[in-house]
């Protein structure tokens, strides 16, 4: 069963603000990680649960070509993305977003 996607507004910045950079550093690398991002997105929904769950029930899935991961949870139907973050980020920063309502 395929769930449906929804992401968080915080979520959907994160996006926004790395295709910005990438985009500033090299043409069409922003549309390659909006790509990236898209197949990751398509293949959870799909599988939600091949990724591990690594703070209560949230999700880490790692994007191969691009060093961010995609943070979710599985609630009921849905997977609901709560962050997209580089590998250096602090985990607080999305922790903070796990113990939000969905």
């Amino acid at each position: 069963m395929t769930l449906e996607v929804f992401f968080r507004p915080e979520a959907e910045a994160d996006i926004e603000d790395a295709t910005v950079w990438y985009e500033s550093q090299r043409a069409r690398l922003g549309q390659a990680f909006l790509d990236e991002v898209a197949s990751l997105t398509q293949a959870l929904s799909e599988q939600p649960r091949v990724a591990p769950v690594v703070h209560r029930s949230t999700r880490r899935a790692l994007l191969s070509r691009f060093p961010f991961a995609m943070y979710y949870r599985i609630v009921g139907d849905r997977l609901v993305v709560l962050a997209v973050m580089h590998g250096s980020r602090h985990p607080r920063r999305w922790k903070a977003r796990s113990s939000m309502s969905d």
